[in-house]
């Protein structure tokens, strides 16, 4: 559904919306009171600990669990053979990635779990547990699993788009564009070939899994869990155990990052399970070994680029074959990847061809803009070769083909007012551009574009008897949205933001409402907090009326207050909303405005980033000097929270371009399961990250909205890349750009 009332594409002027007010959640969390995944407890309750196969591939031929139940303080085992099959099928493969069936499909599956009355006798009843593995070869490379006598994962399960001949590894191709690429092509003076490959990337989420399940014998069961959507773990834990999603209620904890790594279930399942039949609650918390071993990472991508372009710096075709591997279950992002590749740029002659590809690793999981910056660093890297290669500014090339309002989008529709034009006029009058640089460091830039999304929306809009408002959504808080929330109800009904307090709500206390990704929350469920709003406006106007004695249509809300529409409404005082709380229960009863919709128009979202590096040749070593992110945000809500996502997709980006990468040896086993090995950026490794925050109104949201927290992590990858391969004079293909790597390629380049 879309709204009727389209917000015009001119900026309004707010009180609340566009300040910087205090966070709602800031004193809880930086005293300890805020309770996370692993801080919830209950009477009696059992410790949870999964066994995890040792082999990246092997057939389970049998699981001996009595000494491990036998064991004194045991209550529980469990394995696959008490899953019965799902109650809908399209949650089998989650099912098998939570606890293997007949087969372990990487390294770190879950075979078993245990529950015990505490972690001491719950690892001595997993080293108890004898499983006997049939080993069989295994594959962790995507051109690899492509290959006709790859080792097969799944035979049989490749869709109808697969042509004929394939690796069985090839789950679905995808095919997005218009035009004649080899017309294209031949108009260009000059045609770029490269191939860009990228590794498997985690969230870096510092709070790991971990939930706390109770089921009792009559089925009615609860779950408290960090997560990004507790309607999704509702959902899926239900059709996994076969009972009614209405018999298990989850509670959504406090959550200690996700990046789209916590969309989906792992332990949960398991954890109602365990808890169904030892008859006891049982809490369950992964180490950071079983993260980065067993849960999502993103895909890692292998990619074809081919784009012809002019001297004048006008692509006239681009093509780009993307190979994506997303674990050993279909549904890599390969398709997201695809559209979006060349989704900045307005191209008479452009196709994608996108495939999806199973492995020996972990299913992936979502992070932020799922596929996307793959894509972005393979085809911004080669626009700016061309550009430099014809001695051209990078920034003007980008200019001279970028999309604008009516521009046929690369994947098929036509876009409405979208602000990637401003973001390059922004980022080229703005001083970072015309900075001098010293020996050794070099400048890149590059765009991206996410694409927002809507979906199932639920809010309750209470107004208390002594005035004071409390919000409830549905949606778990992982950037800053019960201040967002609070702030657009604040608006909407013309009281202070201190008198609005959101809270989010257990599943059933509000209908469905789709997992917090997307970048749809402040979007969808900001636009149900103002209709829900204006739904409380109109029952407080009616009130109004009624005391007055004139006809509801008579009666305006304005500035906080009902007010007559007119001098022959009568000379009335306004009504407060405070006042008119106050004798509700003479007037009707309580004060209610409830929205529910499945929102439309989010608004795609573009940005350009900007950043300068130097590098040692002596080490290959790449240092971060400056970094300015330009981002369309719509309506920034809160614009500190709007800069923290852009500085946030920033880091994480520039992680992925110099340092992140899944390691797997020639055995398919994972040699860096650990944030030693596995190096996310630090605050000394960075500067700050500075912004530039541009608002051109999304006509699909009453206040302008769009979605801010995924288009950040699309560009740097290739922005990095593109600075340093200026800086090291040697153009980088292939991420992340380790220093051994760049010094290996300096040393070639100088060869």
């Amino acid at each position: 559904m879309a709204l009727d009332s389209k917000t015009d594409t001119k900026p309004q002027q707010f009180k609340v919306v566009g300040t910087r007010p205090l966070r709602p959640d800031g004193i809880d969390k930086v005293t300890g009171r805020a309770r996370f995944g692993a801080d919830m407890s209950a009477p009696g309750m059992l410790v949870g600990l999964v066994l995890r196969s040792p082999h990246p591939h092997a057939r389970i031929r049998s699981i001996d669990t009595s000494a491990a139940e036998a064991l004194t303080g045991v209550h529980a085992v469990v394995t696959r053979a008490d899953f019965g099959p799902p109650s809908d099928p399209g949650v089998a493969d989650v099912l098998d990635n939570c606890m293997a069936g007949d087969n372990a499909l990487y390294d770190g599956h879950a075979v078993a779990a245990v529950a015990a009355i505490s972690g001491k006798v719950a690892r001595q009843a997993l080293k108890l547990i004898k499983v006997d593995y049939q080993p069989l070869p295994h594959v962790t490379d995507v051109d690899a699993a492509m290959a006709p006598d790859a080792p097969a994962l799944h035979e049989g399960r490749a869709d109808e788009t697969v042509p004929a001949g394939m690796s069985p590894n090839v789950m679905a191709r995808h095919e997005f564009g218009h035009g004649d690429i080899d017309a294209g092509l031949s108009q260009a003076d000059r045609v770029l070939e490269r191939t860009y490959r990228t590794e498997a990337t985690h969230q870096g989420y510092i709070e790991p899994h971990a939930c706390l399940a109770t089921m009792n014998a009559d089925g009615q069961a609860d779950l408290w869990c960090c997560t990004q959507g507790h309607y999704m773990v509702r959902n899926t834990c239900a059709a996994i155990l076969g009972i009614e999603q209405g018999q298990l209620r989850v509670t959504a904890s406090e959550i200690g990052g996700g990046f789209g790594g916590k969309t989906t279930v792992f332990l949960e399942p398991v954890a109602l399970k365990l808890s169904q039949k030892s008859g006891r609650p049982v809490k369950m918390v992964m180490s950071r070994s079983e993260v980065l071993r067993a849960t999502g990472p993103t895909a890692s991508s292998s990619i074809d680029v081919r784009i012809g372009m002019t001297r004048d710096g006008r692509i006239t075709a681009g093509f780009a074959e993307l190979r994506y591997q997303g674990g050993a279950y279909p549904g890599s992002p390969v398709d997201m990847g695809s559209m979006s590749a060349f989704a900045p740029y307005d191209l008479e002659n452009v196709r994608t061809v996108g495939f999806d590809v199973v492995t020996n690793r972990p299913k992936q999981a979502a992070y932020r803009a799922p596929g996307a910056p793959m894509a972005a660093f393979a085809v911004e890297s080669a626009i700016d070769e061309l550009a430099r290669g014809f001695g051209l500014d990078p920034l003007e090339v980008r200019l001279k083909n970028a999309a604008r309002e009516g521009t046929r989008a690369s994947y098929g529709p036509t876009y409405p007012a979208i602000g990637l034009e401003a973001t390059l006029r922004t980022a080229k009058d703005h001083p970072h551009w015309s900075a001098p640089l010293g020996p050794n460091q070099g400048r890149g830039v590059a765009c991206g574009f996410w694409f927002n999304f809507g979906g199932d929306t639920c809010v309750s809009l209470n107004i208390t008897p002594d005035g004071t408002v409390t919000l409830s959504e549905g949606n778990p808080d992982i950037g800053g949205s019960r201040a967002s929330m609070s702030m657009m109800a604040a608006e909407e009904l013309g009281i202070p933001y201190d008198r609005v307090r959101t809270v989010i709500a257990d599943t059933g206390s509000l209908g469905q409402n789709e997992v917090t990704d997307g970048s749809r929350v402040t979007f969808a469920v900001g636009l149900a907090t103002i209709e829900a709003a204006r739904a409380a406006k109109r029952e407080m106007c009616k009130r109004a009326a009624q005391v007055w004695g004139i006809d509801e249509d008579a009666v305006i809300w304005e500035d906080g207050a009902a007010r007559p529409a007119g001098p022959n409404a009568g000379q009335h005082p306004p009504m407060s909303l405070a006042e008119i709380a106050a004798i509700a229960s003479n007037t009707g009863g309580p004060i209610a405005g409830h929205f529910e919709v499945n929102a439309e128009g989010a608004g795609v979202s573009f940005a350009t980033h900007m950043v300068d590096t130097e590098v040692d040749p002596d080490t290959g070593a790449v240092k971060i000097l400056r970094y300015t992110v330009f981002q369309d945000a719509g309506k920034a809500v809160h614009p500190s929270y709007v800069e923290g996502q852009f500085q946030g997709g920033a880091v994480q980006g520039i992680g992925w371009a110099l340092n992140e990468a899944y390691i797997y040896g020639e055995d398919g086993i994972l040699q860096n399961p650990g944030f030693l090995d596995y190096r996310i950026p630090v605050a000394s490794d960075l500067p700050m990250i500075d912004t530039v925050i541009l608002e051109i109104p999304n006509p699909g949201h009453p206040y302008g909205v769009r979605g801010v927290g995924e288009t950040s992590i699309v560009p740097p990858l290739a922005a990095v890349a593109n600075s340093v391969s200026d800086a090291a004079g040697v153009r980088m293909t292939s991420l992340p750009m380790s220093p051994p790597k760049l010094l290996a390629a300096i040393r070639s380049g100088q060869s």
